[in-house]
């Protein structure tokens, strides 16, 4: 009698449990992607446009770090800089190369 009275509790507490929560976990997927996006996505994206800003302000004249290499520009193309390093040498690089403009 006692043995059926424990196995009809527990057969009840299982029904009375949550098979598949799904909301739950939609909710908890919803707000980890939303973490995700505030410290990671949205910050990187902020990062690139002002870099992409950068680059698009490079002028003839201008000292810039490419590639390690500190040099004047001497002529901007729509991909690359040719930068003059030293007197009469001038090397061409790729504008992503540029980390800074001075």
């Amino acid at each position: 009698m006692e043995a059926e009275n424990i196995v009809v509790a527990t057969n009840n507490a299982a029904a009375a449990a949550p098979k598949n929560d799904i909301w739950g976990m939609l909710i908890y997927l919803a707000i980890v992607f939303a973490i995700i996006y505030l410290f990671m996505v949205r910050p990187n994206k902020r990062r690139m446009a002002e870099y992409k800003k950068m680059l698009d302000s490079i002028k003839v004249g201008n000292r810039v770090m490419a590639a390690g290499i500190y040099g004047t520009v001497k002529k901007v193309g729509d991909k690359t800089l040719e930068l003059e390093i030293a007197k009469g040498v001038v090397i061409e690089v790729n504008k992503n190369a540029v980390a800074s403009v001075e």
